[in-house]
């Protein structure tokens, strides 16, 4: 059990790492991105409930409909309405980077406690292929809304722009992953080339946000110059 919790768990640990590594900003963790993490993996069990009673309701009459729309779009919208709720206007969101380093956190609170529900059901030997696919992605789904949530916060205006561009980027990006693993018998050659552009769109947040957060402090010492 502890082999199998340890392996659950550490890609989580790995991408997390990555992304708070990348941030300049930060001078100590925030207790913050533990409650993300956390919450992300309490949202675990009412999603998983949801989804049950929906298929044991038969709501939907087809696969498609259940297994890549409607849980792209539940996923997807939990995870944002926590960042909404818990998140936006907390006093610790203080640069456009903690956008990434909370969509991220939230994401693999999420993607870990699936993860170990998944290894526990289907045993070790589908370990490597859950940290390269749905681990990576769901964390890379929540660097995508949580980049849109740093824009909607310190950009001027309401930023409701941005917090609609957070929920419908990350439900698009989900729905053709699960696209992907539906509709092609060959899914490995298909999910690779999406994969790799995940990466690339993901990490081109990533740089973005670092951007934006360097003006942002750029903007505060010039406005609040030191005497």
């Amino acid at each position: 059990m502890i082999i199998l919790l340890t392996v659950a768990i550490a890609p989580s640990l790995a991408l997390f790492s990555y992304f708070y590594l990348r941030d300049q900003f930060s001078k100590e963790p925030s207790k913050l991105i533990f409650h993300c993490f956390i919450y992300g993996a309490i949202l675990t069990f009412p999603i998983l409930f949801i989804q049950y009673v929906f298929d044991a309701e038969g709501v939907f009459s087809n696969v498609f409909s259940q297994s890549v729309l409607f849980s792209s779009i539940v996923e997807e919208f939990f995870k944002w309405l926590v960042l909404l709720i818990a998140i936006y206007r907390h006093v610790d969101f203080e640069d456009p980077f903690d956008g990434i380093l909370y969509g991220a956190s939230v994401s693999l609170g999420f993607a870990t406690v699936e993860n170990i529900l998944y290894l526990l059901e289907f045993g070790l030997e589908t370990a490597f292929i859950r940290a390269f696919l749905p681990v990576s992605s769901h964390a890379l789904f929540g660097v995508v809304m949580g980049y849109y949530f740093g824009r909607a916060k310190f950009s001027s205006g309401t930023g409701r722009k941005w917090l609609v561009w957070a929920l419908t980027t990350s439900m698009v990006l989900h729905i053709a992953y699960n696209s992907f693993l539906y509709f092609r018998a060959d899914w490995l050659y298909g999910i690779i080339p999406f994969m790799l552009f995940l990466w690339w769109f993901g990490l081109r947040k990533v740089k973005q946000a670092h951007q934006l957060s360097l003006a942002h402090y750029h903007d505060q010492s010039t406005f609040h110059p030191k005497h």
